[in-house]
């Protein structure tokens, strides 16, 4: 395939060139070869017709010089005392030169989609959500001029589901493997340019992957951790909190804990100030002994 591109190329750069009495075989080498030549080697090799410093100067020398058009006919161009309208790009373009680059769309997708995972695990936090919203509007708008490939942009949506389920379900990462090569692979399919040098940077997948892999297996890690710990809330976490004797007292008396005061019950004497382990919890009264 590579080859019929070329000769194809070569084809069509030699009858331009036969056509307008140019220099036929450097073109070919120009494809062939990617033959380079200076300015004045150009003129001097037949490879373009005048040689200017600058536009007005480019119309004054090629006023009056025929040209050849697709259907054979010629025409004379009249191009003295032209005016030149400079055109600058909008701003529209300017977003897209940016925005509309494979690997910086995956990237784009990759953050979205995380940032409204992020907002969706902490209502309220906005940021993470705002950031996510903004970089898929402009992911979907630089997709509009790019040819996607729709089963690697499912692959990636896929992926990244895969990894956020492993956050939920116990597959002992089974899911979180999965979800990165589904994301791995859907990155190198998505976009098919077919253009050398845009299409997507197998360093800039590896990247975004291993990132993805660390900050997955990191939140896994954090999620065992804190399971281990245990409950640190409620009536759970009470019985593994210490209180502090408010007064002396020999049964029943007052105690302090987490920063309120709490009816406790003791079956030893307990002296104000006293350090005591919480034993059990009923209702709006809990139970203590001293810590040994």
């Amino acid at each position: 395939m590579g080859r019929k591109i070329v000769n194809d190329a070569v084809a069509y750069i030699r009858s331009l060139a036969e056509r307008h009495d140019r220099n036929a075989d450097w073109a070919e080498r120009a494809v062939r070869d990617g033959a380079t030549l200076t300015a004045a080697e150009a003129l001097d090799e037949n490879v373009t017709d005048v040689l200017a410093a600058n536009i007005p100067e480019l119309l004054e020398k090629i006023d009056g010089r025929m040209v050849t058009m697709d259907d054979g006919s010629q025409i004379t161009l009249a191009t003295a005392g032209l005016s030149i309208e400079e055109i600058e790009p909008t701003w529209r373009q300017k977003v897209l030169s940016v925005i509309a680059n494979p690997s910086i769309v995956v990237l784009l997708v990759l953050v979205g989609i995380y940032g409204l995972w992020f907002e969706g695990w902490n209502p309220g936090a906005i940021i993470p959500g705002v950031i996510g919203a903004i970089s898929l509007l402009l992911a979907a708008y630089a997709l509009q001029i790019m040819p996607v490939n729709y089963a690697g942009l499912g692959l990636i949506l896929l992926g990244i589901g895969l990894m956020v389920a492993e956050l939920f379900v116990p597959s002992f990462g089974a899911l979180g493997l999965g979800g990165i090569v589904a994301f791995s692979v859907g990155a190198f399919m998505a976009i098919d340019t077919g253009v050398p040098g845009f299409e997507i940077s197998i360093w800039a997948v590896g990247a975004m992957s291993a990132t993805t892999a660390v900050l997955l297996f990191a939140t896994m890690a954090f999620q065992v951790r804190l399971h281990r710990r245990g409950a640190v809330t409620g009536i759970k976490g009470i019985l593994k909190d210490t209180a502090v004797a408010i007064d002396d007292f020999d049964g029943e008396g007052y105690v302090w804990l987490e920063s309120e005061r709490w009816h406790a019950i003791s079956e030893e004497p307990v002296k104000a100030g006293q350090e005591l382990q919480v034993t059990r919890v009923d209702g709006l009264i809990v139970h203590v002994a001293p810590k040994r």
